[in-house]
């Protein structure tokens, strides 16, 4: 059943808002057994000790204590398969490192792949909100998704379905420029789009551009902007309003951003000191991304990796602690504005 979505308030002296989540990122493995054909983050399972880079306690509570204006705590595995011998020490990892986080008194999210019913209704216990992407359709994906056998469309629509009979807030998003046509775009967004009218529980989409790794960032060409601009404009006009659109700020030239917001972005996603997944692409700061947005009309607001409008969706401790950290955030927009 879908419950009320309550869409942000508009007005007030700061109307033209974008928002971001301070965060960090803490990666339990990179060990995957999926091998996406654009991916540099995984690495290869060790047959007899796949976990062996296992994020320890000790090493998650020094990245905490070093970035303690964090309220975003990003979970972000590699894959263990299904039926592996090493799953459940996979997945108990998760649900003790989400715990950890909660008693430093942050959120965390969680983006671990496809999980079975009784992963995700454990780990949505602990987590405010988690996510998996779509990543897209079309023939273009298939030559890179042959030795990912968790990236098949029917996997992760049928994740995405799990999330909204679980009322779990969840993020989700489009991997862009890997080949795929307008059509093929279009369609995954009117799959995300009915997705959201029948279960209300997709906050964000992510409109992601690929970019190719290596030592240095290769920034979008301008025919590259203009393509991804339109897709934004599209997804704009077919998920429903209180859908979030976030695009990560590093992978897009920061002096032309303000385009990206006027075609339909508003959020911004979670900011860590650097990006996990595209090293090279540098992550621009807070203080540098509001002082360009400014120029250009918008104010930059920090919040939760939970969405305003999906807090009442929460069990009520997490909903408590979020809002601790809510009002720790406001008190900062209140001195912004």
């Amino acid at each position: 059943m879908l419950r009320e979505i309550r869409p942000p308030l508009a007005g007030g002296r700061c109307d033209r808002r974008v928002t971001w989540s301070p965060s960090l990122t803490l990666v339990p493995t990179r060990a995957c057994f999926n091998a996406c054909g654009y991916c540099s983050f995984r690495r290869s399972p060790e047959p007899e000790a796949p976990l062996t880079d296992a994020l320890s306690d000790a090493s998650a509570a020094a990245a905490l204590v070093a970035r303690p204006a964090a309220t975003e705590v990003l979970l972000l595995s590699g894959e263990v398969a299904p039926g592996s011998p090493w799953r459940a020490a996979w997945f108990a990892r998760l649900l003790a490192l989400s715990r950890q986080v909660l008693r430093a008194g942050r959120l965390p999210h969680t983006n671990a792949g496809p999980l079975a019913l009784r992963e995700m209704a454990a780990l949505g216990r602990l987590n405010p909100s988690m996510g998996l992407m779509l990543e897209g359709l079309g023939p273009a994906l298939e030559p890179w998704h042959r030795q990912a056998p968790s990236k098949r469309l029917e996997v992760r629509l049928g994740q995405l379905v799990q999330a909204g009979r679980l009322g779990l807030p969840f993020t989700t998003g489009l991997l862009l420029g890997l080949g795929e046509s307008r059509a093929d775009r279009l369609v995954a967004l009117e799959l995300l789009a009915h997705l959201q009218r029948r279960w209300g529980h997709l906050q964000e989409v992510i409109l992601q551009p690929w970019r190719p790794h290596g030592q240095a960032a290769v920034p979008l060409s301008a025919a590259e902007q203009a393509d991804l601009l339109e897709t934004i404009s599209a997804a704009r006009q077919l998920l429903p309003p209180e859908v979030h659109l976030q695009l990560p700020p590093n992978l897009w030239p920061l002096d032309t951003l303000p385009q990206a917001l006027d075609a339909g972005i508003d959020d911004l996603g979670g900011i860590d000191s650097h990006d996990v997944i595209n090293p090279a692409y540098g992550q621009p700061t807070p203080p540098a991304l509001a002082q360009r947005l400014a120029a250009a009309g918008w104010l930059l607001e920090p919040r939760l990796c939970v969405h305003e409008a999906w807090l009442p969706w929460l069990p009520l401790a997490l909903r408590r602690q979020a809002a601790v950290l809510q009002r720790r955030l406001r008190l900062k927009v209140a001195h912004s504005c």
